[in-house]
């Protein structure tokens, strides 16, 4: 990886919430785009069990 790639990577995965940060670390991408891509998929991940749970807990009629 270049240097200057690293150091967009590193910028990128600061700025992610706490759970979703370690994660993207601990994958160790190679390029922006892969912090990007496994960023998203995570995120996705959450918002879908946030809706599920959600969903689970409302008052049926």
């Amino acid at each position: 990886m270049f240097p200057e790639e690293a150091k967009k990577v590193e910028r990128y995965v600061g700025g992610l919430p706490d759970m979703i940060y370690g994660s993207v670390k601990a994958s160790k991408p190679q390029s922006i785009q892969e912090a990007i891509d496994f960023a998203t998929e995570m995120m996705d991940k959450k918002m879908l069990t946030h809706v599920e749970c959600q969903a689970e807990h409302k008052r049926k009629l």
